[in-house]
């Protein structure tokens, strides 16, 4: 099996878990199976670099003195904000001879300066996105999955999501059990599909001004069984189902269905991560009623039915 070399570009306002988390997973996966990567990090000059929470990191190299990498991976922090022409013109020139072109959070600006993901499908952090789309209209940006694959380009939403790519290219590069072995050793999740949403319901909704409808928000995470109609949320709020309807929506940014969508399709999610329920019964228990309508909703929302779902998250525990 030939070494895969990654290199790890170092600039001052990085942020260091965009740094530390994917190289964690790479060199875990090295001490594992040794002779699997040569992981380097460098800044342009080779000098160390000053993160965005003020930890300084020490580069193993200059850009310019690396020869061409495998994996060139870019991550994302407040220094991304600030043009760099001269680590813009690198990543031109550099990033197409790289066989695997990789961004965590807002390391996908930088390779957009420079050209890399025109005429892909790329992710960032949420809160960019529309940055990103207005600057870089060539790019198809996707503001939902944690990461996104588009043949040898991977990009990935916030910190956390770069660990969950990283493992996803070990899985890819290696096998499942040394993925799985690292994802053990750092106490994460084997890894989220990268079709996962960025965030929760309770995150993509605002919380309302009002407490009658803050409180039907909490019934509804608290209870996604129940009768969740517009009818019966209005009569818990006292309100006319129409008045009830425009208002949840002008206060979380949301309608009343889309907010009980996401609630059940996360309680579900749950249930199938932390238990050994069958799927039948986490059905009846998140809302759905049957295991067909639980189905649908997963392949609509995640692009994988319950049983593939638990497979990935509970890799030694049976579907039922």
């Amino acid at each position: 099996m030939p070494q895969r070399t990654v290199l790890i570009v170092l600039f001052d306002g990085v942020q260091s878990l965009d740094v530390t988390g994917p190289l964690e997973v790479f060199a875990g996966a090295e001490k594992r199976r040794p002779g699997s990567y040569r992981i380097r990090t460098a800044s342009l000059e080779g000098a160390p670099v000053r993160t965005s929470s003020g930890l300084t990191l020490v580069p193993d190299a200059a850009l310019t003195a690396e020869p061409d990498p495998h994996t060139l991976l870019v991550p994302g922090g407040q220094g991304t904000r600030l043009p760099d022409p001269e680590l813009t013109e690198w990543l031109r020139a550099r990033g197409p001879r790289a066989e695997r072109l990789v961004s965590v959070c807002t390391g996908a600006v930088r390779l957009a300066q420079a050209g890399l993901l025109d005429g892909r499908r790329a992710t960032t952090h949420w809160a960019y996105c529309d940055s990103l789309a207005r600057n870089h209209p060539a790019v198809d940006v996707d503001p939902d999955p944690i990461y996104v694959r588009d043949g040898h380009v991977a990009t990935s939403a916030g910190v956390t999501s770069g660990i969950d790519l990283a493992l996803a290219l070990v899985e890819e590069d290696l096998d499942r059990e040394t993925a799985l072995t690292v994802a053990r050793h750092l106490v994460v999740f084997l890894r989220r599909p990268g079709n996962q949403a960025q965030f929760s319901a309770q995150l993509a909704a605002q919380t309302a001004r009002r407490e009658p409808l803050r409180e039907v928000q909490r019934w509804i995470t608290e209870h996604p069984d129940a009768d969740l109609s517009v009818e019966a949320l209005a009569a818990r709020a006292l309100l006319s189902p129409r008045h009830f309807a425009r208002a949840f929506h002008a206060e979380t940014g949301m309608t009343p269905g889309r907010y009980v969508d996401r609630v059940r399709l996360e309680h579900a999610r749950r249930l199938l991560e932390d238990t050994a329920d069958g799927v039948e019964e986490i059905s009846r228990a998140s809302g759905y009623g049957t295991p067909e309508a639980m189905r649908r909703a997963f392949v609509k929302a995640l692009g994988a039915a319950p049983a593939e779902y638990r497979r990935r998250f509970r890799p030694t525990a049976p579907a039922r």
